[in-house]
């Protein structure tokens, strides 16, 4: 990789420990992936919660703490697994606990930004056309890349750590022009009717595309989706395909036409997607006769989710046979809460 001025200072160790062991990992990454430089980045989200680093992630964030590091880029943290004020009443272990508070404890002391969201771009940072940021997490990196026109790969907890602590990351990937044009055209001929639609169309176009260089296009007769459905088409996208990336022409911004979408190449495939499909996505969701869990959430809800939500609980009671929860960010909760719409859940 070539290396500019301030990137070899990091390499030699004239910026400190940490940032040298950083821009190691990242050489490694880039070498691997054959990138022939950085590119600088604005923002960085990664995970933060002990579930997902476990003891072996607390370990490293401790020796980096211990080593004085911090962050240079804006840097935000995905969902929790663990709300302390209900931890007791999820029955979540003391140990776990004590562990996810030393964890946030290191990531505050290193200048992480720790607001526990996976809707970072619907709360904290909206990335424009062009620009590139290190983020993780599925439905935030897709969302990114389709929506913004932003340009980030997956990055895993360490490897998004390393890019706050150098400014950068190896340009591979979604960085490119050439890995984000189009390669499968997808045809909707249903109408998708609300959230769970565009989710169920997700997981259709994911669980037939096991390739994470795949980049969809969709077309079809409907009206241009909203945040929130765009959201969900994307996180069920990546969850069931790890796909980083799709087009919807007119819609997102690098997809004036299908002909752009696609930089001019023909499809690789083409899938064509009915109402009989979403049929198919439903029907394999069957209802436990003893009872069931009902979880709205994945990726946590929007203020506007949150009040539909409400709505349609409205004079309603849940059976006591069933368990239902809703996730969303402590900043939708504070204004969920100063609006009345948490306390009418």
């Amino acid at each position: 990789m070539r290396l500019n001025r301030e990137e070899r200072a990091m390499a030699a160790g004239k910026r400190g420990a940490p940032a040298k062991r950083a821009i190691e990992q990242q050489i490694q990454v880039g070498q691997f992936w054959g990138a022939r430089r950085f590119v600088e980045v604005t923002s960085v989200h990664m995970m933060g919660d002990i579930e997902v680093m476990g003891d072996a992630g607390l370990e490293f964030l401790r020796a980096t703490c211990a080593a004085k590091a911090q962050c240079v880029r804006p840097t935000s943290t995905n969902a929790r697994c663990i709300d302390f004020a209900w931890s007791e009443r999820f029955g979540q272990r003391p140990q776990t606990v004590r562990k996810e508070r030393e964890l946030i404890s290191c990531l505050r002391r290193m200048n992480v930004t720790t607001v526990d969201t996976c809707i970072n771009y619907q709360t904290v940072y909206q990335p424009h056309l062009g620009e590139h940021v290190a983020w993780g997490d599925t439905g935030t990196v897709i969302y990114a890349n389709s929506v913004f026109g932003a340009r980030s790969n997956f990055e895993a907890g360490p490897a998004a750590l390393a890019a706050a602590l150098t400014g950068r990351t190896p340009a591979y990937g979604f960085h490119l022009d050439g890995v984000r044009r189009g390669t499968v055209l997808v045809e909707v001929d249903a109408q998708p009717g609300d959230l769970a639609d565009w989710g169920a169309l997700g997981k259709i176009v994911g669980s037939a595309n096991q390739d994470y260089f795949t980049v969809p296009v969709f077309t079809g007769d409907f009206p241009a989706p909203s945040s929130d459905e765009l959201k969900h088409l994307g996180a069920a996208l990546a969850s069931y395909g790890s796909l980083a990336m799709f087009h919807m022409p007119g819609v997102t911004p690098e997809a004036p036409t299908a002909r752009e979408a696609f930089g001019g190449n023909r499809p690789k495939a083409r899938m064509r997607v009915s109402a009989r499909d979403f049929d198919r996505i439903y029907r394999g969701y069957p209802i436990a006769a003893g009872g069931s869990v009902v979880v709205f959430s994945g990726p946590q809800l929007s203020l506007w989710e949150l009040k539909s939500l409400a709505a349609l609980f409205d004079g309603q009671k849940v059976h006591a046979s069933i368990r239902c929860y809703a996730t969303t960010s402590q900043q939708v909760l504070a204004e969920a809460r100063k609006l009345g719409i948490a306390q009418a859940l």
